[in-house]
């Protein structure tokens, strides 16, 4: 017997104001996996959460212009990913790591290029932090790559660097 649902099991949807929680749950839990060895236990531990709250609140309820958004991937009614936009560019894209391999971040990427193309952008980029390999390779799978740019970013610890990443829509 099939068990049916009123809702997909999947799905990627605009970010709401009771999202906020989860986005944050998401993206702390997505760096301590992915950036815990570049950024340090001491930049992760030093991280302001109700700071990041009151953030991720104002870009889902008050973006600061046009062509910002959000987007959360769900798993049913949970939110396990999320993906923000600003004008022709990527900002971030995370999914937990339990969910991850699992779709969702492929569909945030898709609802992030299907709102930045039609903002009117005719290529796009991201920043990608120095030893992430699997972001790397996720992103070079959907056609994106570094295009030369570089930049560093400091800490309050220790500096970072990232390469931009970019594509033609």
């Amino acid at each position: 017997m099939a068990l049916f649902t009123e809702s997909a099991d999947v799905s990627v949807r605009p970010a709401q104001p009771e999202d906020v929680e989860a986005v944050t749950d998401v993206q702390l839990a997505a760096w301590r996996l992915s950036h815990d060895g570049v950024l340090g236990e001491q930049v992760m531990d030093s991280l302001d959460v109700p700071r990041m709250r009151e953030q991720w609140a104002a870009a889902i309820t008050a973006p600061p212009g046009p062509g910002f958004a959000v987007f959360v991937a769900c798993n049913r009614a949970d939110v396990v990913g999320f993906a923000a936009v600003g004008p022709g560019q990527l900002v971030a894209l995370e999914v937990l790591p339990s969910e991850q391999r699992s779709g969702h971040g492929s569909r945030l990427l898709s609802a992030a290029v299907d709102r930045i193309r039609s903002d009117g952008a005719q290529e796009f980029s991201t920043w990608v932090l120095d030893e992430d390999p699997a972001r790397e390779q996720f992103l070079a799978g959907a056609g994106l790559g570094p295009d030369g740019r570089r930049r560093s970013l400091a800490t309050g610890v220790r500096d970072v660097t990232e390469s931009r990443w970019s594509a033609t829509l």
